[in-house]
């Protein structure tokens, strides 16, 4: 029997930052303020993941995303 591993995943350029400290305060609305201009992961419901650099956002959590890639 073969014991070595499963070669891994190919890389992507995209790396998740670490989740906040537990004691983290502040809205939903403060932390989407603060990745404005950074890139995200968006995962829909359907399960369809969109990676980009998220340009902005409304005051109903509509988003606008710039170059972006459906995954």
């Amino acid at each position: 029997m073969d014991n070595t591993p499963p070669p891994a995943p190919p890389a992507d350029d995209f790396t998740p930052p670490p989740p906040p400290p537990a004691a983290a305060s502040g809205s939903p609305t403060d932390f989407l303020k603060n990745v404005v201009g950074k890139r995200v992961v968006v995962r829909l419901t359907s399960g369809v993941d969109y990676r980009g650099v998220l340009s902005c956002l409304d005051g109903y959590m509509n988003i606008a995303m710039e170059q972006t890639e459906e995954h």
